[in-house]
Formats: C-alpha cells, structure tokens, sequence
C-alpha cells in the first residue's frame, strides 16, 4: 500500500508541476526532477528504493515504444550515417573519457570508473523525446537527437556488462571476441526479435477491428517485445526501439480514425504517468544516495560537476565533424547544429536503472568497493543534465537560429492543407464528370472545400449528413490522405506537419461515423 500511494502522490505532483511548466513555458521533465528532490529533503519523508527491474519492465518499454513511433523514418534515411557513428563511436569515447576521468578526480579503483563511465555513456531516449516535444527543431535535428538516444543502447549495454564483469571478478581481463559476440547478440538479437514481434502484431491488427482490443494490443506490444527479447537474453530495449519504429510507420494503415484517435488519447495518458513516476524518481533518489556515502566522499558534487563536464567536452568534439551531415539549410554553421544536438544529449532514467543494478558484492563474497559513490554521481550527473540542460535548451535552440518560427509552421501547414483540398475538389471534378454520384450531393461536397479554401466558413456538419454525402465525404478524406503522404514522401512538408494534419483528418472522419 506504501507504493501505491506514493505512486499516486508523484501523479498528483505531476499533475500540478505540469501545469506550472505549461504557464511558464520550461520542461516539466526538469521541474518533475527538481519536485522529487525538494520532497525528498523534507524532514520526515521515508527513503525511496525503487528496485531497477521494476524501472526496466514497468516504465520503460511503454515510453521507448512512443519515442520510437515518434521517430520519422523518412528522415532517418537521411541521418543514418550521423546516427551510426554517434550510437558506436560517441558511447566508447564518452567511456573512455568518463572511465580516465573518474580515476583522477574521484579516487574510485579503474573497475569501476569504467563502470561509472558506461553507465553515463549513453543519452536517455525518454528524457530527450520529453525535451524535444516542446522544441520546433528542424526534421533532421530532431531525427538526430531522438534516433542517437534511441539507438545506443545496444553499444552502452555491452559496455556496461563488461565493465561490471571485471569489476566484480579479480584479475578479470578484456576479451575483445567475446565482447563483439555479446554486442551482436544484444543488439542484433533484439533488433531481429523486435522485427518479429512488430510482423506479429501487424499481422493480428490487420484482422482486428474492436477498439478495445486494438488498445490493448497498443499496450502490450511493447511489453511483449521487452520480455520476449529478454528471455532471449538479448536487449530488450532494442526490440522495443525496433518495434516501435516499424510498427509506428505502417501504423496509420492498420486502424480507422476512430482507433487512431482513441490509442492516441491513451497512450498520451499513459506516458504522461509513467513520465512523471520516473522524472520525480529521480529527484527523490539522490538525497538517500548521498546518506549512504562513506565518510570522506564529501567532494561528490564537484565530482559530478567534473564528469559532467568531459561529457559535454566530449560530445562537442564528436558532433560538430558530424552535424554537416544534417545542416538545416544554406548558410547554417555547422557548429550550431553541434551545440544544440550536444546541449540535448541529456542523461535521465536509464543510466540510473543501469546503476541501481551493479552488484552488491564481487565474486569473493567481499562489498563492492566504490559502489556507493557510482550511484550517486550517476544521479547527480542525471540531475545536472536535466535540470541544467533541459531548462536552458530553448535558449540555446533560440541562440542557435535554427528554431522553427511559429509562422514558418502555420504557414507549411496551411498550404499543406490547400493542396489537400484541392487534391478533393480535383476527385469530386472527377466523379461529376462521370456523373458517380448525385449532383446535389457533389455539389455540396463541392462548397464545403471551396468554402475552407476561401477560409470562409467550415465544412457541412457530419451529424445531419445523409448516407450519400458521408460515403463521398469519407472518399475525398481518403483522397486527402493519399496526397498528405504524397507530400511527405515528398520531403514538401514535415513529419510534425504530417501527423498534425493527418489528426485533423481522423477527427474528421470520425465525426462522419461509420460509412
């Protein structure tokens, strides 16, 4: 009951920090952290133990998997080669640096500042799809950012096992083949379960039409590509990630309006939740950390201040070569691709989950020297980055010129909008040409679009339509949504302006009902 109720006190402390970060325009992702830490010091307040497997299985495969439906493919294609190095290369310096410098600054034995610096290697795909959704980056930007998050982990797991192995096991040594065979098991592994997993669910969807059992479909589908990889003893977030990206770009073929309104308003509940459980568990983490520290670890946060700092150092290094690949237009500077994809790179649950789950003792039965002091640098680097970067991301998005303006978007969609009505009125020509359907029942058809293309007046009213004019009604939306993916594979408007009108499109043919 004690869980239970303090799960409802973080949803309700969710609730309300939400609210406060949409009046003042800053990440509620870094308010939730900055709530959980000021609970914390309370005086009275019981220390919080969330064990790492119910971070794991619980909360992170439903918000991978709508990070990774999120992610558009198309622009993927364009920025896989960034993406490739960054998700490889990035993670083994950022080791590496992480790993030298622990050595120096925090006197932990080499094992384990090599853990602590897999454990930091990788940026959290949760924590930057949070931080993302409120920045109007450009589509190869965003697709950067969010796909590294994602895609990395894979290479961060292998790294953090191994580490863990030598650390707990004296005179371990490195083997590189067995380390290159668990990285392919891990990744590929997962990657080709989650493959399955998403033909699986495409192929029951297809023969389901129940909006309820769609929806629970939705829900279990990234549960059941997380255990089934992980019986595999392969990476269950890869099969998520995996997935979810295939899954999220064949989605819209599988569901009427209808489901696709409802699984929206579902899982937009459900990672509200979820997000603010773990942003706030991160913040109620830290001060129990610290009171298990030993005596004379008091310099902790100039340490992770340290570590922080090669991170960012290190990641400045690795991308501007690499941002070239994705400059947004003409005249950009390639260095303010970097600093913004650098300064988005924050850190968040994962590496926290990874840390909780290092071993108590080594393999002589004796406590884990230095443990203690990994867990609470993670989280304070966590911290950091969260509250540290993710308030001041829009001002560097902003400093950097490279935000969209908001007429920019209004106006991309607007005319996205007019070509799709146009698309309509060019099939409703059509079929009075071959005379198909009744002429008043075209001719009314015929008005409402010309009436949205002169931005005069809205379409006929779905509720008092008869039989007729919805079966035409649902043809033209049918012929618009041919031409909004037309105009997407096109690369003439945007993945967000893509989703945001093919909303307006289901919420239209839902209000026809059935035709």
């Amino acid at each position: 009951m004690r869980a239970v109720g303090i799960v409802l006190f973080l949803v309700v402390l969710a609730t309300a920090v939400a609210t406060f970060a949409r009046r003042w325009r800053v990440p509620a992702s870094s308010l939730l952290v900055l709530a959980g830490l000021g609970v914390a010091l309370i005086p009275g307040v019981p220390a919080l133990h969330i064990p790492p497997q119910a971070i794991a299985l619980v909360v992170l495969p439903p918000l991978l998997y709508a990070s990774a439906e999120e992610l558009s493919l198309r622009d993927l294609r364009t920025v896989w080669k960034p993406v490739t190095i960054l998700a490889f290369g990035l993670v083994f310096a950022s080791a590496a640096a992480v790993g030298f410098a622990a050595v120096a600054v925090t006197g932990l034995p080499p094992a384990m500042a090599f853990v602590l610096g897999a454990v930091l290697a990788s940026t959290d795909p949760v924590a930057v799809t949070a931080l993302g959704r409120r920045l109007a980056l450009p589509g190869r930007v965003q697709v950067l950012v969010q796909a590294e998050s994602l895609f990395n982990d894979a290479t961060s797991l292998v790294l953090f096992k191994v580490a863990v192995g030598i650390a707990v096991a004296t005179g371990a040594t490195v083997s590189l083949p067995a380390a290159g065979g668990e990285f392919l098991l891990l990744g590929g592994g997962g990657s080709l379960i989650g493959a399955a997993v998403a033909g699986l669910v495409w192929l029951i969807r297809r023969r389901t039409t129940d909006p309820v059992l769609e929806t629970v479909i939705a829900l279990v589908t990234p549960y059941a590509a997380y255990v089934v990889a992980e019986a595999a003893h392969t990476s269950g977030i890869t099969s998520v990630v995996v997935a979810g990206v295939l899954l999220g770009r064949t989605g819209h073929r599988l569901t009427d309006a209808h489901i696709r309104l409802q699984l929206h308003a579902v899982y937009a509940v459900v990672v509200f939740i979820l997000e603010s459980v773990v942003f706030s568990i991160v913040g109620l983490e830290l001060p129990a950390l610290v009171r298990g520290l030993p005596a004379g670890s008091g310099w902790w946060p100039v340490q992770a201040l340290a570590l922080a700092a090669v991170l960012i150092a290190v990641r400045v290094l690795s991308t501007l070569p690499l941002t070239r690949a994705v400059k947004p237009s003409r005249g950009r500077m390639s260095w303010r691709v970097a600093g913004v994809v650098t300064w988005a790179g924050t850190r968040g649950v994962m590496p926290l989950a990874a840390a909780l789950s290092i071993p108590l003792v080594a393999s002589n039965g004796t406590a884990l020297a230095g443990r203690p002091l990994v867990l609470v640098l993670t989280t304070a680097v966590v911290v950091f980055t969260l509250v540290v970067q993710g308030l001041s991301l829009a001002a560097v998005v902003n400093r950097s010129g490279l935000a969209l303006e908001p007429e920019h978007t209004a106006r991309e969609e607007a005319e996205a909008r007019d070509t799709l009505n146009h698309a309509a009125l060019a099939h409703i020509e059509e079929l009075a040409t071959l005379e198909a359907m009744p002429e008043a029942v075209i001719d009314r058809v015929r008005r409402g679009l010309s009436a949205r293309l002169d931005h005069s007046a809205d379409g006929p009213d779905g509720s008092t339509v008869d039989a007729t004019h919805r079966e035409l009604r649902h043809e033209v939306i049918t012929v618009q949504g041919n031409e909004l993916r037309r105009l997407y594979d096109e690369h003439r408007i945007s993945d967000a302006t893509r989703r945001s009108l093919q909303h307006d499109l289901d919420r239209e043919e839902a209000a026809l009902g059935t035709p």
